[in-house]
């Protein structure tokens, strides 16, 4: 899909809000592809520690709860393409439970997945879409090889990988591309060298961070979609 005068919506969560970009208007992941690639237009949805899947109990900041599903209903309409990039807050501190293959509602990270991509085709039956894994982190204690210790986290929590798998298997089903950042985007703030250069705190990506994603994303669009 070449991507040159399309309209692109961006839906997702801090790293797609641009925290951690010292020049969001220049350097954020979604402008860098507005700029390089000449885009018509771009609508960022970014909202930080929002989620996929609903919550069960209220978060300390209620614009959190803002998960993705709700916000699907409120994307320029008219767009060629959306983006939607997620699922790594699920993984921190999402408390619901991340259930199964077969789960259609957003009471389940699995299940989140599956409506949300259901409901983008239903909404926005002429826009492509592509979706974005979660990609490698280290932030505070947390290893993205290990479920979150979070109080919060539901019995059920699984390491970021796995959020990864469902967000695939999804996919599929829906003939919906996925770019797999977890295994492409080379970056792993498990390597101190990796995190420093391209992170804020191994989980947001700094100026540079957003100048790899922006090429990964660009790459798999335009050869892959």
């Amino acid at each position: 899909m070449k991507l040159e005068g399309k309209i692109v919506d961006f839906l997702g969560d801090s790293i797609t809000e641009g925290v951690g970009v010292k020049d969001c208007e220049n350097n954020r992941y979604d402008n860098r592809i507005k700029s390089w690639c000449n885009l018509k237009a771009t609508y960022n949805y970014g909202v930080s520690g929002t989620r996929i899947a609903h919550q069960r109990k209220p978060s300390e900041k209620p614009r959190y709860d803002l998960c993705f599903c709700g916000r699907a209903y409120d994307l320029y309409p008219e767009a060629d393409l959306i983006v939607v990039y997620g699922g790594i807050n699920d993984y921190i501190h999402g408390d619901a439970p991340f259930g199964e293959i077969g789960d259609t509602t957003p009471q389940t990270f699995c299940g989140g997945v599956e409506f949300l991509m259901s409901l983008l085709e239903e909404l926005y039956p002429n826009a492509q879409k592509v979706f974005m894994t979660p990609a490698r982190m280290q932030h505070g204690t947390m290893n993205d090889e290990l479920p979150s210790q979070r109080e919060m986290k539901y019995s059920d929590a699984k390491a970021v990988i796995e959020y990864v798998k469902i967000i695939e298997q999804t996919g599929k089903k829906h003939n919906i591309p996925v770019l797999n950042l977890y295994e492409r985007l080379p970056i792993n703030p498990n390597i101190i060298e990796h995190k420093e250069k391209y992170t804020v705190d191994g989980l947001h990506f700094n100026d540079e961070g957003h100048k790899i994603l922006a090429e990964a994303l660009i790459n798999f669009i335009e050869n892959e979609v």
